[in-house]
């Protein structure tokens, strides 16, 4: 069964026409009915997992968010190069995902939290200080860090 319909609420990217997603049925944190972000075609969100788009975020090209993946805030996904996540970190090993944001930064969701790689850094500090979790953590924002200033 389907996850998510496209809509008819549409916006053009770079001559890409992309279509607000809406929800089929509930998962994680996403109700039936909730209306998601942009993607310009299925393909490039899984109808499976718990992957989804949330807010304006946009998935476009050959970009494919799946599995448990979650794309937010102002994140523009074109290609597979725009995002990256990591599974098995944190108390409850969730998926962390990064993502290139509209401004050039980067963005991060992980569980409830939603935020730029900087505010992601500092909330580790805040909530896991010098654990192993906390230093893991740390060590994915300096990759994330890496692979997105270097693409």
């Amino acid at each position: 069964m389907k996850k998510y319909e496209l809509t008819d609420d549409t916006i053009t990217v770079g001559g890409r026409i992309l279509h607000r997603i809406k929800a089929l049925k509930s998962f994680s944190d996403v109700e039936e009915g909730d209306l998601g972000g942009y993607v310009e075609k299925e393909d490039n969100l899984d109808h499976s997992g718990e992957a989804w788009v949330y807010g304006n975020a946009r998935v476009y090209g050959n970009a494919r968010v799946s599995g448990d993946a979650r794309v937010s805030g102002d994140a523009r996904v074109s290609g597979e190069n725009d995002y990256a996540a990591a599974k098995g970190f944190g108390r409850e090993y969730r998926t962390t995902t990064f993502f290139r944001l509209q401004d050039g930064g980067i963005g991060v969701r992980c569980g409830c939290f939603c935020g730029t790689l900087e505010e992601f850094r500092e909330k580790v500090k805040e909530t896991h200080k010098e654990s192993k979790m906390g230093k893991e953590y740390l060590m994915l924002a300096d990759l994330m860090e890496y692979k997105f200033k270097n693409a």
